[in-house]
């Protein structure tokens, strides 16, 4: 197969599981809701420099590692798992009646941008969806033969971030226009803080049902 050809399968492989909703995209939905433009934005940029990092584990084997010692991998599920369960549960429980509130996020949303896109680092690095990609996926499009890991590895990384960046931005954006709706309906707002916590708390039990599977 040729390299292009590969690269072409690459963006449908990956363009697929990005687009799968998932604790990522909850995220970034969740944060543009609660914190307009600005928080969206960092969000998305906070889960792409997550993929980066998740493109460089798989260079340096801790996929394989994760393979082999089946008990740390599990360990990456429940920190997902709860991390984002933790979140649903603090938007389940908030009785402000406002766009959605987030948890551990300063309310002025000027402010609340370098905590947005920590979150979302953190987000994408304890997402179990990436591991699983990085275990069975992507190792089959690295080719010693065809030259330097990193440099394939690099075109790998461009093509999950020009991908996260057009799926979640695509998110965002839509999520963006709601949020201008719910900031002048307050009731709505609190409805939709519930109804986010309850899918991320619905994420996180299914991640955890994965995993005892």
């Amino acid at each position: 197969m040729a390299d292009y050809a590969q690269l072409g399968l690459f963006f449908v492989v990956v363009f697929g599981v990005i687009a799968l909703p998932g604790l990522d995209m909850a995220f970034v939905l969740a944060s543009t809701l609660r914190g307009g433009q600005g928080a969206g934005l960092a969000a998305v940029g906070g889960i792409m420099l997550g993929g980066a990092a998740h493109v460089v584990l798989g260079v340096l084997g801790v996929a394989a590692i994760l393979a082999v010692w089946p008990p740390l991998f599990n360990t990456v599920l429940l920190l997902g798992a709860l991390y984002i369960g933790w979140i649903g549960w603090c938007l389940l429980r908030t009785r402000e009646a406002v766009a959605l509130p987030m948890p551990g996020l300063a309310q002025d949303g000027a402010k609340s941008g370098r905590p947005v896109f920590l979150q979302g680092m953190l987000t994408c690095l304890l997402n179990p969806k990436a591991y699983v990609f990085m275990l069975a996926i992507f190792p089959q499009f690295l080719h010693p033969e065809r030259g330097g890991l990193w440099t394939q590895a690099a075109a790998l990384g461009l093509i999950t971030a020009f991908t996260q960046a057009g799926v979640y931005g695509t998110v965002a954006f839509a999520a963006l226009r709601a949020h201008r709706w719910l900031a002048g309906n307050p009731r709505a707002g609190l409805a939709a803080a519930r109804a986010v916590g309850a899918v991320l708390l619905g994420a996180a039990l299914l991640t955890v049902l994965q995993g005892w599977a």
